[in-house]
């Protein structure tokens, strides 16, 4: 594998100063603000830090459910896209049509995160991305002039957080440190991790047994978390490799319920199942859902896994 190129395979390279020119384009997807047919969501972005350009796309079903002639408050979820660190956004077509379907089908309110990529920003980054989202959200909930989707329509009693890939790990790490800011009146009731994203140093038997696997190689793993993480810093990092003995190991027992789904033909597979681990030893509940058949993002491309993925994850917060 020495003649591959892993930023090829992606679509990467160096522009002049140092950032990523990012030439795969995913067909992009407008928001839509007002009710279009055959359309089941409404949708709008919204910048919610100008100085780092940090915008939201936020999800509302058209048909919401109601007690009696009282509209029902539903659930918040609050999701941030696969794409590890360094490709994806909110309005790519795939994120937009599944943030779409979940705030449909399970019904509730989605927010989903522009987090910036790296290497432009780096770990902590992302997580500092993650913190303000929440916090933007909850001031939301507290202000007469706040978001009327959120102020309107949303449960603050019933906030999940939902990452898949790269977001999965920022779910988790950003869930860690909850008690070091004041969300109420937002209360974050579980955790949902889609094939969430780790590594180490020392190579598992999956990533060795998928090292040339056609949707996410082991060189372009590799090169994600070396965009990542902090420069002079390995993949033993807590970031990326949380199993690793650490007073973080501290925080982890605060986390909440979390449900963990993954696919037997993923590269990350044995760190998936390592994570769960070292979860059930810090005492967290959790429900794990592995398919021994499927690889990494299948549910992005197979009708029928993101339908079971969509009763997982209904079942789970509802």
């Amino acid at each position: 594998m020495s003649s591959f190129d892993p930023y090829a395979h992606v679509g990467l390279s160096f522009n002049p100063d140092g950032s990523l020119h990012r030439g795969f384009q995913k067909h992009q997807t407008d928001a839509n603000p007002e009710p279009e047919p055959g359309i089941s969501t409404v949708s709008k972005d919204i910048i919610i830090d100008d100085e780092i350009n940090l915008w939201i796309r936020i999800f509302r079903p058209t048909k919401l459910p109601s007690n009696d002639t009282t509209v029902a408050r539903i659930p918040i979820i609050i999701y941030f896209h696969s794409g590890g660190w360094v490709i994806f956004s909110p309005s790519d077509s795939d994120i937009h049509r599944k943030c779409s379907n979940i705030s449909s089908d399970i019904p509730s309110i989605v927010v989903s995160v522009a987090y910036r990529h790296a290497p432009e920003s780096r770990l902590p980054g992302q997580y500092q991305d993650a913190r303000k989202a929440l916090l933007w959200v909850k001031n939301q909930m507290k202000n007469d002039d706040g978001e009327e989707w959120l102020r309107d329509y949303a449960d603050p009693s019933r906030c999940f957080l939902y990452g898949c890939g790269s977001g999965g790990n920022i779910v988790f790490n950003t869930a860690m440190h909850i008690d070091e800011i004041d969300l109420e009146p937002l209360m974050i009731c579980g955790l949902v991790m889609n094939q969430p994203m780790f590594s180490g140093e020392k190579r598992t038997a999956s990533e060795l047994r998928f090292a040339t696997d056609q949707t996410l190689p082991l060189p372009v793993l590799d090169m994600m978390w070396d965009l990542a993480l902090p420069k002079e810093t390995d993949r033993d990092h807590r970031y990326s490799n949380p199993m690793v003995k650490g007073p973080h190991l501290e925080n982890v027992k605060k986390i909440g319920k979390c449900l963990v789904i993954g696919y037997g033909g993923d590269i990350m597979l044995d760190r998936q199942q390592e994570f769960v681990t070292m979860l059930v030893r810090c005492g967290v509940q959790v429900e794990a859902r592995f398919d021994p058949v499927g690889f990494h993002n299948i549910d992005m491309v197979d009708h029928a896994r993101a339908s079971a993925v969509m009763s997982i994850v209904r079942e789970f917060i509802l």
